[in-house]
């Protein structure tokens, strides 16, 4: 059954591509999608419980199934089933039936890598889905063919792929020092590596982790290798923003975090945690800095995907089951809320024809349901209460705490409430300021089928902010205890 699933959720996403770009028809190619979205969810959703007791290998130990990458193919499918049904209202209102086919085979190519990259066993294919999830993610960035958006795209992919680089060097590394272990030959799964972690020379694991945490935390969007995401999510179709913050993301976090279980292994606990806090802070800050200041809408979501990022980050950092239990929930409530936003800030892009948000004023007033779930999830990015976010960064703190980084906790907290502050401020302005000059037009309608999508992500947000059910609590400790470093 495990295996089944597994081989569904690689297949539908790839049969409804092709299907769309065979079929060529805009409307077939946007349900094709949507049902593909919905199949790959219903097949996802089972797999955390499936998980248990493993790992599991499929495919000659090519493809496992644990609890992070089942926790992880979960926050994907979410974000792919929201993403699609939002874009059957958003992508209609380009004006440009003819290209959605292409359009949703590309989209339906990026979920399926962002699906199976997780899964991916050995380190060396694993560094190849992730550099896949890259090429296909830039034809969606560069869409709608403006210079910015062009520029944009070209930007994405020579900077993540140089960062994809070092990662490769790092991969490289690490296969070097076992060598000297097991031969010329042997099994790059991760489990093969972390067994023989404790054998492996530090001079060579460390710079190893190192190349690996700069290269795929560069696709994660870490400070300071971030500089392509603010481009790369606001000039993208909605939709896609949506699945590269809340999909491509998560899924070159897992490169960090199985690295990072490998140096665990070895008992090189201090120096690599100290540096993953050292990313997450400083990508906490540089996000917190560019919200505050901060005039293009999506670019202020971006830059709040750099902030979340690094907000996780410090949860890795910190470990222990509290500091990774929560940062795996932080990756599944940041999917859904970032999903929101985008849908929100995309929606209010369109409808008022600009993507400076001085010129979107008195949103609520004009439209009474999105303005509501807009502004609930702008609340909830923050980290206030009662929102699930909330609760997931003070588990982290906790977690901090718990791991003797009281410093880096009260730094992070200072900057969170500079995130507070700076975000809601940009939506006071788009909410209840009034605009008198010749911009003050009615704004285009929006559809129902962007306004559905918002209030499904937000659901989970406020019932996950009061209550955190056993069984996601176990499962998550289970991850942590998997991933191991100090205290878990």
């Amino acid at each position: 059954m495990r295996g089944d699933l597994l081989l569904a959720i690689a297949l539908v996403p790839a049969i409804a591509g092709l299907l769309s770009l065979v079929i060529g028809r805009p409307r077939a190619a946007e349900y094709l999608n949507l049902l593909a979205s919905v199949l790959a969810l219903a097949c996802a959703l089972p797999l955390p419980f499936l998980s248990a007791g493993g790992p599991y290998y499929f495919l000659k130990s090519y493809i496992l199934l644990d609890g992070l990458g089942a926790w992880v193919v979960l926050c994907t499918a979410l974000v792919y089933f929201l993403s699609s049904l939002f874009a059957v209202g958003y992508m209609r209102t380009l004006g440009e039936d003819e290209k959605l086919p292409g359009f949703y085979a590309l989209f339906a190519g990026f979920a399926l890598t962002t699906l199976i990259a997780p899964l991916m066993n050995n380190i060396g294919v694993y560094w190849i889905a992730i550099e896949l999830t890259t090429l296909v993610s830039t034809f969606l960035v560069g869409f709608e063919r403006t210079a910015e958006c062009m520029e944009a795209a070209w930007k994405y992919i020579m900077i993540v792929s140089a960062g994809i680089s070092l990662a490769l060097l790092g991969t490289v590394l690490l296969y070097w020092a076992g060598t000297f272990v097991l031969g010329p030959t042997y099994s790059l799964t991760w489990a093969t590596l972390a067994t023989i972690a404790p054998k492996l020379n530090p001079a060579v694991l460390i710079p190893a982790f190192l190349l690996a945490l700069v290269g795929y935390g560069t696709k994660v969007g870490l400070a300071p290798m971030h500089t392509w995401l603010p481009d790369a999510h606001s000039e993208s179709p909605a939709p896609v923003s949506a699945m590269l913050s809340g999909a491509l993301l998560n899924a070159a976090m897992v490169g960090i975090v199985r690295f990072l279980g490998i140096t665990n292994a070895a008992g090189l606990n201090g120096v690599p945690h100290n540096v993953v806090v050292i990313f997450g802070l400083a990508s906490l800050g540089i996000g917190a800095l560019f919200i505050v200041r901060q005039e293009g809408v999506k670019r202020l979501m971006a830059y709040s995907s750099v902030e979340h990022m690094g907000v996780i980050a410090l949860g890795f950092g910190f470990g222990g089951p509290f500091g990774i239990a929560g940062a795996l929930f932080h990756m599944l409530n940041h999917s859904l809320n970032k999903s929101l936003m985008f849908f929100g800030a995309g929606s209010a892009m369109r409808s008022y024809g600009t993507r400076e948000m001085a010129g979107i004023r008195e949103f609520g007033r004009y439209f009474p349901r999105a303005g509501a779930l807009w502004l609930a999830g702008a609340v909830s990015i923050t980290g206030a209460p009662v929102f699930a976010l909330f609760l997931s960064e003070i588990v982290i703190m906790h977690g901090g705490f718990a791991q003797a980084y009281a410093w880096a906790v009260y730094a992070m907290a200072v900057l969170l409430v500079i995130v507070f502050i700076g975000f809601l401020n940009h939506f006071r302005a788009m909410y209840y300021e009034e605009d008198y000059g010749a911009a003050a037009i009615a704004p285009k309608p929006i559809s129902a089928w962007c306004v559905a999508p918002m209030a499904l992500a937000l659901i989970p947000l406020v019932l996950f902010g009061f209550w955190w059910p056993n069984s996601i609590w176990s499962f998550l400790a289970s991850i942590a205890h998997a991933v191991g470093g100090p205290g878990s």
